[in-house]
């Protein structure tokens, strides 16, 4: 189950474990979807179509960057591990010292947006990875202040590489 929002009065759960089902506030969601590649999919929902495609995620923050029908919705996800430490008071658990930031998926480096010595926040973007035709905009998990960055720009990296240290 994951709790998916667009802002703070929009709050959806979804259920995704069955195969090929999908709960939307405990009601079936009946859907089609067709994969375009890309990142871009077709949606027929209700009788109506939609054209959705996946402009950017961060997987550290749990944040999607979609466009239906041309407009732009930014979702974020929270899923049993994050409500619980929410609901035990400690949704702030995980931004302890963070001395380095790893790539999370191969890909290839096409912006850098961070120089050593810049202090940043939690949230801040870094860096932007490619990856399957995806940009991915790799943000600050904490906030610090960048000591190095351990790649440049156009350098393909791996999953787990280090990509910036902080000091």
């Amino acid at each position: 189950m994951l709790q998916i929002s667009t802002g703070p009065e929009q709050l959806w759960e979804v259920d995704y474990r069955a195969a090929n089902t999908i709960t939307l506030n405990n009601e079936p969601f009946a859907w089609d979807i067709a994969d375009l590649g890309e990142g871009r999919f077709h949606v027929l929902h209700e009788g109506r179509s939609y054209n959705a495609e996946v402009v950017s995620t961060d997987f550290t923050t749990k944040n999607i960057v979609l466009k239906v029908n041309g407009q732009r919705i930014e979702l974020n996800a929270k899923d049993r591990f994050d409500l619980l430490l929410e609901r035990l008071g400690m949704s702030d658990a995980t931004a302890a010292k963070v001395n380095e930031l790893k790539a999370p998926m191969p890909g290839l480096i096409v912006d850098i947006r961070v120089t050593p010595g810049q202090t940043v926040q939690k949230g801040d973007p870094l860096l932007v990875l490619e990856a399957m035709k995806m940009e991915n905009i790799l943000k600050a998990p904490a906030d610090g202040t960048v000591g190095s960055l351990k790649v440049n720009l156009r350098d393909n990296v791996q999953k787990g590489q280090v990509l910036v240290q902080f000091s």
